[in-house]
């Protein structure tokens, strides 16, 4: 991180980093509801998927959550585990909670990133707002960020793709050599890169 006389200039993880041991306040819907102390660490040995947001009490946002709500059991049979994020405290997303038919059904932890940091260390913090943007990052068991992607406050994201590339990401992982090809699922097959398919494609 450099810094100038009038602003800092991050640089924001990215594909092949290592994420830091950052702790941060949770809201937690599952079970009795309450706030409890993380760090990403707690988050290792297991596929993560932060997922930034603009604020609660908006408008696209509860569709995205809510989508990502319904696939929380597929995710968790993957050996994942989602963390919604956005700059609004953890009183906030336990008010929303309480409150929106579609946040109400999320029982993944809702991070509250108050300070930014999290925002900036991953590049979707918007200063002159102070939101973050659309970015969904797909943290491996190692620590190690494999999958960073931002959209724009408008376009809204698909739970079942994010999904899909934590599935892809979990084979590739456990079948050196393999890689998976566009819109590749279970069972579809995959390739070996080599000489022999140059051209053949």
């Amino acid at each position: 991180m450099e810094q100038s006389d009038a602003f800092e200039i991050y640089t924001p993880l990215t594909v092949g980093d290592i994420v830091p041991n950052f702790a941060f306040s949770a809201y937690v819907p599952e079970g009795k509801g309450e706030v409890q102390e993380m760090k990403m660490n707690d988050f290792k040995g297991k596929w993560t998927v932060l997922f930034f947001y603009p604020a609660d009490f908006t408008f696209v946002c509860p569709t995205e959550l809510e989508d990502m709500a319904k696939l929380h059991g597929e995710f968790q049979k993957e050996g994942a585990e989602i963390l919604s994020v956005s700059t609004d405290t953890v009183f906030v997303h336990k008010a929303w909670h309480d409150t929106s038919p579609a946040i109400a059904t999320i029982t993944y932890p809702m991070v509250a990133d108050p300070t930014h940091e999290l925002s900036h260390a991953f590049g979707v913090y918007v200063a002159n707002e102070g939101t973050a943007r659309r970015g969904t990052f797909i943290i491996n068991p190692e620590g190690m960020v494999i999958v960073a992607e931002i959209n724009a406050d408008h376009i809204g994201r698909n739970a079942n793709e994010t999904l899909r590339k934590v599935r892809a990401a979990k084979f590739v992982a456990e079948h050196k050599g393999a890689v998976c090809p566009a819109n590749w699922n279970p069972g579809d097959d995959v390739l070996e890169p080599g000489l022999d398919l140059v051209g053949k494609i």
